[in-house]
């Protein structure tokens, strides 16, 4: 992982003292409402429906053991005893006291975390691949490039309020598990016919009330012109993005009012003069970056494989085996996914305890790393597979060890009405009446992977155009009521799901589930056809059919 050095730790602690006196101005009334609002966003800072919300900036999803001990203490010191990690990859404290947050910072601090550009007009925490520098199918590693630019975004003058947030995606497998494609800005790595590392560039893409996929500007880039092209872009968004209309914003609405190929050549125009200025990155500066990021001292094949792991008789040992564990890039080694989707709680929240014990086994057996992904869930890295067993059980004991990685319940949702001053409906109610609904951990398999993505308004922070199911809650005439949408994806094909009828009553989504899930059991191609690959084949009409065609209520 990356390692402040002294400008970076400087530059956070004076955040925090600065921070730390405009809180007592506004406590005292000597900052203006209005004013103290600009200022707490720049610190991560909502004020929600119940309390004050403190978003901290997990960059590009990697964490150490002592920060994650870090953020179990601020839960349990000036919270209520946990935390809820985003789609963002980042974590959120839901009741801190505002007179208190200042404390918080400080203490993040002693471990190199922030909450700097989690919120605000500006461009936000960096968000990558969660398997970057281990996955199989990985063609370089992006965590990098991801803190290249993150040390070139932080508190950037000419970018501290752009007409809109901006946010920054970044991968470097075939596999697309960052959704760059939904991203104003999306970056994967290639090689180009030399066998050079450069970058795809997309442009515009973005969910919320406007869903859009974004658009390739350029094919590829050279990497060390990396911050050049960024700056280019950020420019032109910044000089012609709309300020009148924080609805119309996004670089997406531009680029597609614009067209992608008027936008591309207004870029290419600033990139030409900016090019070769100081922002080329020189390989020394590559290389220093990317040096916090070596390999790990891992044991040799021999001594890290166990042969017989799968020949364990413990079913729900090998149920975890087979749907938590996932290949790695180093022989002997495997990926270790850690839901956050226990029935007892909502998707994405985390106890102090549980935090704690996650840091106690990542130090046991992940070399002290733990990654947060932008479905709601965790990660061991680097697990031995000789280890794999004990590990099993000490998720277990901590109740994180549910084998439903990629499954219905293993469903993104957003807080909604319980939390979110910007909701229309509740959310977590949802989630909860599902997993009491799809207990049976043989039946979600059967089913096979099926992404559900859940939100309480249109600002979609739960991802739902992307779901392969989609859920959006929405009020009218004072009721809640919910939308559905099917076949979305956030893959490397990805695509914004259609609506599938008129809303849904709060009290039959589970039912309206169910008779979606029946459908495509009814109408797959053996077991092996997955429930994307059937909306993709047979469209929207049987699903709707069966779902309105029942006597079940609905709401207009």
């Amino acid at each position: 992982m990356y390692i402040y050095n002294e400008i970076d730790q400087q530059l956070v602690d004076e955040r925090v003292n600065q921070f730390r006196d405009q809180t007592q101005r506004f406590l005292k009334g000597e900052i203006a409402d209005d004013e103290y609002r600009m200022l707490r966003l720049m610190n991560g800072i909502y004020i929600q429906r119940h309390a004050p919300m403190l978003r901290v900036a997990v960059p590009y999803g990697q964490m150490t053991s002592v920060q994650l001990r870090a953020l179990a203490k601020v839960s349990r010191t000036y919270d209520k005893g946990y935390g809820h990690f985003t789609t963002r990859q980042n974590i959120q404290f839901n009741w801190p006291e505002l007179a208190q947050i200042p404390d918080i910072l400080a203490d993040l601090a002693q471990v190199q975390m922030h909450a700097i550009q989690t919120s605000g007009a500006c461009i936000r925490s960096v968000t990558s691949d969660p398997l970057a520098g281990v996955a199989a199918d990985e063609l370089a590693d992006s965590r990098p490039w991801c803190e290249i630019i993150r040390q070139w975004s932080s508190l950037h003058p000419e970018f501290a309020y752009l007409p809109r947030k901006f946010k920054i995606a970044v991968t470097g497998s075939k596999a697309d598990r960052a959704a760059v494609q939904v991203h104003d800005i999306g970056l994967r790595i290639v090689h180009n016919i030399q066998g050079e590392l450069g970058f795809e560039v997309l442009v515009g893409g973005g969910l919320g009330r406007t869903p859009i996929i974004g658009q390739v500007i350029r094919k590829y880039l050279p990497a060390k012109h990396l911050l050049s092209y960024l700056e280019a872009i950020l420019r032109i968004y910044n000089l012609h993005g709309r300020r009148d209309n924080k609805y119309k914003a996004r670089i997406k609405i531009l680029v597609k009012a614009m067209g992608v190929d008027a936008f591309a050549q207004l870029v290419e125009a600033e990139w030409q003069q900016i090019k070769d200025t100081d922002l080329q990155l020189p390989e020394a500066e590559i290389k220093r970056v990317s040096s916090h990021f070596a390999k790990p001292y891992y044991l040799s094949e021999q001594e890290a494989g166990f042969a017989q792991v799968n020949s364990i008789v413990d079913g729900d040992f090998q149920r975890w085996l087979t749907h938590n564990v996932l290949p790695h890039q180093q022989p002997g080694y495997r990926i270790v996914m850690v839901p956050l989707k226990n029935p007892l709680s909502p998707p994405g929240d985390i106890t102090h305890q549980q935090m704690d014990g996650l840091a106690d086994l990542a130090d046991q057996y992940s070399f002290g790393n733990v990654r947060s992904t932008h479905d709601q869930n965790l990660v061991l890295a680097y697990v031995a597979e000789k280890d794999l067993y004990e590990l099993w059980h000490g998720l277990a004991d901590l109740g994180l060890g549910r084998a439903n990685h990629g499954t219905l319940t293993d469903m993104i949702n957003c807080p909604g009405l319980d939390y979110c001053s910007l909701a229309n409906a509740e959310t977590l109610v949802l989630s909860e009446r599902i997993n009491e609904a799809f207990d049976d951990l043989d039946y979600l398999y059967d089913l096979g992977p099926i992404e559900l993505k859940i939100s309480g308004c249109i600002n979609a922070c739960g991802h739902h155009h992307i779901g392969h199911i989609g859920i959006l809650g929405v009020e009218k005439g004072g009721k809640q009521v919910y939308q559905f949408t099917l076949g979305g994806s956030d893959s490397e094909a990805a695509q914004l799901g259609k609506t599938l009828g008129r809303s849904i009553a709060q009290d039959q989504v589970v039912a309206t589930i169910t008779i979606i899930l029946n459908t495509y059991l009814a109408l797959r191609h053996g077991n092996d056809e997955t429930f994307a690959q059937v909306v993709q084949r047979i469209g929207l009409l049987p699903f709707k059919e069966a779902v309105y065609g029942t006597a079940q209520k609905t709401a207009a």
